[in-house]
């Protein structure tokens, strides 16, 4: 298995602290909407992003090297089934080897109700260069799984989330050396508006499913009566 290099900080990225501005600047508009005691930030990226408008005064990041609140693997979290309001995961899934496994370790974590906040790369966008242009395959973020964001979603349809915003930023390849242009990515923003470089899911655990399963129909049993006659008939013989 092929050994991916995780990021430890925004400035690993190409534009990191664009790309850290662009979601922080995205996810303000969520940080009110969200209660609750705690908010768990997965990840060394998601501990490097400004949450102080989060109504939640209990934050704390987990993630594998110093620094973090709590040291520990993102797929054994030292933490009890539904303990967390909110999970912010940022440029995590890509750099790791089973990401559905992943969403499923924090839905362990997450109460009924709660939120999952997830930013990514996604791979319908003009960052796919990278993956194609020679010497860009093995740096970050290239060097990851991009994964299509209505997997993402299906995925956390499956785990019974309700999915409350879809949305894209920073409609750029992210390589320096290429100069984009802003009319460009004016016009992707206004005429494509699913192939930013950058997505942002947030999702509710619901209590049930959004489309409640329906019962077999039973084929209808006969029930079966004695005749009305019957009992005439054995008096007729008594008679």
């Amino acid at each position: 298995m092929r050994l991916v290099t995780k990021p430890r900080q925004w400035q690993e990225f190409p534009y990191g602290e664009q790309i850290k501005l662009a979601a922080q600047s995205h996810l303000a508009a969520w940080w009110p909407k969200l209660f609750g005691y705690h908010l768990l930030k997965l990840g060394a990226l998601s501990a490097g992003l400004d949450s102080q408008a989060c109504s939640i005064s209990r934050q704390f990041s987990v993630f594998e090297d110093t620094g973090a609140d709590i040291i520990a693997d993102p797929h054994h979290l030292p933490l009890q089934n539904t303990t967390i309001d909110t999970v912010l995961m940022s440029f995590l899934m890509e750099f790791e080897t089973n990401p559905y496994r992943l969403l499923r370790e924090v839905d362990r974590v997450l109460i009924c109700g709660g939120y999952v906040v997830i930013v990514g790369f996604n791979p319908i966008s003009p960052l796919f260069m990278g993956k194609v242009l020679s010497g860009y395959q093995e740096k970050l973020p290239w060097c990851g799984q991009f994964f299509m964001p209505s997997r993402v979603k299906d995925w956390l349809g499956l785990l019974g989330y309700q999915v409350l915003e879809d949305s894209r930023s920073l409609y750029h390849p992210l390589i320096k050396t290429f100069a984009f242009g802003q009319y460009l990515e004016q016009s992707l923003h206004k005429w494509l508006p699913g192939t930013g470089s950058v997505y942002f899911i947030v999702a509710r655990k619901l209590d049930a499913p959004l489309t409640p399963i329906r019962d077999k129909k039973r084929p209808l049993q006969t029930s079966w009566s004695p005749a009305p006659s019957a009992g005439r008939l054995r008096d007729h013989k008594l008679s």
